[in-house]
């Protein structure tokens, strides 16, 4: 049995643990809670969105392997063997650039995953999987909250590949019986991320506290969901989940819509800039997001961290870079 802490969640994963992507945003802030634990942590990233600064703080109680995942695996130059955990987040995790270049999309994403998995099934005591998914695999959901039973009808090349990486996952717990479990991450955000809306937005209040031009209207909605929490939620899948190709929603369980994000972040920079909407949106965007997250919290799920607190460490960290 699992050993859990006060509040629910597992106490923590020993042994050896693989995190591929693990100089990116999400990876750094797992292992960092890996090395807290006292798991022996080997990184692999081939640092092309991923940097060492993020692994500032551990990066001497990590193993680090540079290079493209699917290369490393064709050449026989990473060894699967006595591995207890794999977390796979080595990916392209944007949607633009998968509109821009979908072939990059692809070996980043799906090529990437199915050399992991096919390395996987050969070995005599494979390790448990937990990979990352996208809320993208939804493409516009067909109603509010989306559950995981919901249709999947991506609308960019990036939320394609990622919903034919789960199915991979799937088929081969399935059929070769690996441990395995897939989590689609909704808005992810926090400190150490450099894309993305929540931190354009902070740039661009910073680069001008008079004046913010938004893309939309401001009423389309997003979960946004604090990087530690995510953290949380892949430790749980990887310890409590039963690994049979399943897949969990990972969110806050709570809406804001973009005007409101706008507003928090006024607020936390204590500013009260003229707002102006733009109309216009990208390519590949749902509208609107709500999430269900009934079988992440069967897991023992609870986010912790509320968007005010979670927009005002992002501030807290950047301060702290830029000095």
């Amino acid at each position: 049995m699992t050993q859990m802490n006060a509040n629910g969640t597992p106490a923590g994963i020993g042994g050896r643990v693989l995190v591929t992507g693990g100089a990116g945003f999400i990876g750094s802030h797992l292992v960092e809670r890996l090395v807290a634990d006292g798991a022996d942590v080997t990184v692999v990233d081939n640092l092309s969105s991923g940097c060492l600064s993020n692994l500032q703080a551990v990066l001497r109680r990590v193993t680090l392997v540079v290079g493209d995942l699917a290369d490393l695996l064709r050449l026989n130059r990473l060894d699967l063997c006595d591995y207890g955990q794999v977390f796979h987040l080595a990916a392209n995790a944007y949607i633009p650039p998968s509109v821009e270049n979908p072939g990059y999309d692809f070996h980043a994403n799906l090529y990437n995953t199915f050399m992991l998995l096919d390395a996987l099934r050969r070995l005599p005591r494979p390790p448990r999987l937990t990979a990352a998914s996208s809320a993208a695999v939804y493409g516009n959901p067909v109603r509010l909250p989306v559950q995981e039973a919901d249709p999947t009808v991506p609308i960019s090349p990036y939320g394609v590949s990622k919903l034919a990486g789960e199915r991979y996952v799937a088929v081969y717990s399935q059929i070769y019986g690996l441990r395995a479990t897939s989590l689609r991450f909704f808005s992810i955000y926090g400190p150490r991320q450099r894309k993305q809306v929540v931190y354009d937005l902070f740039l661009k209040l910073r680069a001008n506290p008079r004046r913010i031009e938004v893309l939309g209207d401001g009423s389309q909605r997003r979960d946004f969901v604090y990087v530690t929490d995510v953290v949380q939620a892949l430790v749980l899948a990887a310890t409590v989940a039963p690994a049979e190709g399943e897949v969990y929603n990972v969110a806050s369980g709570t809406t804001h819509t973009i005007a409101e994000l706008v507003a928090a972040w006024c607020a936390v920079c204590g500013i009260t800039p003229t707002v102006a909407y733009s109309g216009q949106v990208r390519p590949g965007d749902a509208q609107e997001w709500a999430v269900d997250l009934t079988n992440l919290r069967r897991l023992g799920f609870e986010p912790q961290i509320a968007l005010g607190q979670g927009l005002g460490a992002i501030r807290d960290w950047y301060d702290a870079a830029d000095t």
